[in-house]
C-alpha cells in the first residue's frame, strides 16, 4: 500500500468511529412482521391477565406469624399384643388395616408423632439379622410375615405420609416376656444365655453390666439407624427390672460383678450397675448421632428420680431400684428429648405438676421435656378431665411452642371416644414438633411460589428444589389484616383459596418448607 492510500484509509476509519459515537443505536427489529433492512420499534410483551410471578423475581416482604408447635405423640405397645398388632394370628393385610385405623385416628386428632415398639423383648417387628422376628407380629419367634412385608418399613411410610414422626420405641434389656411364647432356640435368651439370667415371674433379663449386652443393644439400635428412614430412637424405663419382677430379691449378676472386683473395682455395688447404665445412654446418645445426626435420642424414665425429690414426694426409687441415674442424664444432656412417665394425678404423694415442676428444674441443658400420660383409665375416675387438666398443666408450665406429652397409650384414645375427643379439643389447631437447635443441619432451601386467580378461588403452587427433604409445607394466607395458617403433609404442592373470607379480601400468600428436624426454610410470597 502507498501512503496515499494509507492516509485515505486512515481518514475513513476515523470518520467511522466519529460517526458511531453520535449516532443513536438502531431500534430492535420485530422478527416476526419486519423485512431485515427495516428499523422498526420494540414491541413490549403481552401481559396475562392473571400473572404468575417466577423464581428470580423482587421478594415480596411480608412479617408472617409465628408457627404453632407442640410435640403430640403416643405410644403404640407391641409387647403383649397390646395396641398393635391386636393378635398374634392376624394376615399381613389385616396387620396394615390395623396401623392405619391407628394412624388416622392419630392424624385426625392433630397428632405429630408415632412412639412404635420395634423390639418388645429383644426380638424384632422388622427385618433384623441380629434379633429374631416377634412372637407378637406371628405367632412364632423367628417366623417372618406371610405375605411378606418389613412392618417398620409400612409404618414409617404410613406415618410420614401423614406428616408423623416415627420414634422407634425399644427396651434395651428384657429378653424374654412372660407373654412371648416358649423360649425357643431363636430366642435371645437361648442365644446370649451366658449373659441372660430368668426372673422369678417368668422373665428373661440381660445383665446390664455384661459388656457382650451392651455391645449387642448398641449393635441393634446402629442397625436400626442406619437402615431405616427413623426420626428418633426412644428407650423406656426398662434398665435393671423393678424387683416385683424378682420376688422382691437383688438381681442374680453375681458372676459380672466378681469379675469387676477381681480387676480391682472399688465401687459400690449400687455405683458399679449406675456407672454401667449411664456408659449404655452416652454410648447410644453418641453412636446414634454418629450415625447418622438427624436422628433424636429420647428417654422414658420412671417418673420420680428419688422419694423426696421433690420435697414430699413418696414411691419407687429408680435410682436405687433401677439403677437409673435420670436426673444425671437430663443435667448432662446426653438425649435430645426427655419424657419422665407421670402417670400420677393432681395432689397427694405423687403430684403432677410438683413432679413435672421438679424434672423442668433439673433441666438444665434446656433440651425437651415432654411428659408420658397415662391416658387409659375408666370412666369412673373421669379421665378425660384429668388428662386434659394435665395437657394444660403441660402448656402453662412448659416454654410456649416448645410444649407436649406424650399419651400411653393409643388404647386409652382407641376405647374411650370421651378421651379422644377430650384430646382432640385441645390439638384442634396443627401444629408442628418443636425444632431441635442444637442438632445442627444444612438449611433448607426456599421454596418457589407461584398463583393466579381460578374461578371463584386463588390458585397457588410451590416448589422447591429440595423436594426429597421437606417434611411438611406450611401456606400463609392474609384476609385483611389477619393471617391464617395452614400445615400440609408433604405430598401438597398446591392449594386454592378463597378470595374472601369473613367479608375480607385475600391479599397475600406465603410458603415455607419444612425439615425433618422441623427447621424453616425462608418463605416465598406473593401479593394478589
Amino acid at each position: 500500500m502507498n501512503i496515499r492510500n494509507l492516509k485515505y484509509s486512515l481518514l475513513l476509519a476515523a470518520a467511522v468511529f466519529i460517526n458511531s459515537c453520535t449516532t443513536q443505536k438502531p431500534q430492535v427489529k420485530n422478527r416476526s412482521t419486519a423485512k431485515k433492512s427495516q428499523v422498526t420499534k420494540p414491541v413490549p410483551p403481552k401481559t396475562p391477565a392473571n400473572p404468575l410471578p417466577s423464581a428470580g423475581t423482587d421478594v415480596v416482604k411480608v412479617n408472617l406469624p409465628e408457627i404453632n408447635r407442640e410435640f403430640r405423640a403416643a405410644w403404640i405397645a407391641t409387647v403383649a399384643n397390646i395396641n398393635w398388632p391386636t393378635r398374634n394370628n392376624l394376615t399381613t393385610q389385616q396387620q396394615k388395616d390395623e396401623a392405619i385405623e391407628l394412624l388416622d385416628m392419630l392424624k385426625g386428632a392433630n397428632f405429630n408423632a408415632v412412639i412404635f415398639q420395634v423390639r418388645p423383648s429383644a426380638d424384632a417387628m422388622y427385618k433384623s439379622d441380629l434379633e429374631p422376628w416377634s412372637y407378637f407380629l406371628t405367632g412364632q419367634t423367628g417366623k417372618a410375615p406371610s405375605p411378606y412385608y418389613d412392618p417398620l418399613e409400612f409404618w414409617i411410610e404410613e406415618a410420614h405420609k401423614r406428616g408423623m414422626e416415627l420414634h422407634v420405641w425399644m427396651n434395651p434389656y428384657r429378653a424374654h416376656h412372660t407373654t412371648g411364647g416358649a423360649v425357643t432356640s431363636s430366642s435371645m435368651a437361648s442365644v446370649m444365655s451366658q449373659s441372660v439370667y430368668k426372673l422369678r415371674n417368668g422373665m428373661y433379663w440381660m445383665d446390664p453390666s455384661d459388656e457382650r449386652v451392651q455391645n449387642h443393644v448398641s449393635s441393634v439400635i446402629k442397625d436400626l439407624v442406619k437402615r431405616y428412614d427413623i426420626d428418633a430412637v426412644h428407650i423406656d424405663d426398662y434398665f435393671y427390672p423393678y424387683k416385683e419382677y424378682h420376688g422382691g430379691k437383688d438381681f442374680p449378676d453375681d458372676k459380672t460383678w466378681n469379675q469387676y472386683k477381681k480387676t480391682g473395682g472399688t465401687l459400690s455395688r449400687a455405683d458399679w450397675r449406675r456407672a454401667n447404665v449411664n456408659k449404655i445412654i452416652k454410648r447410644l446418645h453418641d453412636e446414634i448421632h454418629a450415625e447418622k445426626a438427624t436422628v433424636k435420642f429420647g428417654i422414658s424414665p420412671f417418673g420420680i428420680w428419688k422419694p423426696g425429690y421433690p420435697a414430699g414426694v413418696t414411691g419407687s426409687s429408680q435410682y436405687d431400684e433401677l439403677y437409673a441415674d435420670a436426673k444425671l442424664w437430663l443435667n448432662e444432656g446426653w438425649c435430645d428429648y426427655y419424657s419422665p412417665q407421670l402417670y400420677w394425678k393432681e395432689g397427694g404423694a405423687q403430684s403432677f405438676s410438683a413432679l413435672l415442676k421438679w424434672w423442668k428444674d433439673e433441666n438444665i441443658k434446656n433440651i425437651h421435656l415432654w411428659p408420658g400420660l397415662n391416658t387409659v383409665g375408666v370412666k369412673a375416675d373421669n379421665k378425660p378431665n384429668e388428662i386434659t387438666g394435665q395437657m394444660n398443666t403441660i402448656r402453662r408450665m412448659l416454654p410456649k411452642n416448645g410444649a407436649g406429652e406424650i399419651h400411653y397409650s393409643t388404647d386409652g384414645l382407641k376405647k374411650s371416644p370421651e378421651m379422644l375427643s377430650a384430646v382432640k379439643n385441645l390439638y384442634r389447631e396443627d401444629a408442628l414438633v418443636p425444632a431441635t437447635p442444637w442438632i445442627k443441619t444444612k438449611k433448607i432451601m426456599t421454596p418457589t411460589l407461584s398463583g393466579a386467580k381460578s374461578g371463584d378461588g386463588y390458585r397457588v403452587n410451590w416448589d422447591s428444589k429440595e423436594n426429597g427433604t421437606v417434611f411438611r409445607w406450611v401456606l400463609f394466607a392474609k384476609y385483611g389484616d389477619t393471617w391464617e395458617t395452614k400445615i400440609l403433609d408433604r405430598d401438597h404442592t398446591g392449594n386454592t383459596l378463597p378470595l374472601t373470607r369473613n367479608g375480607k379480601k385475600l391479599n397475600t400468600v406465603a410458603i415455607k418448607a419444612i425439615d425433618r428436624l422441623s427447621n424453616e426454610s425462608d418463605y416465598d410470597a406473593v401479593k394478589l
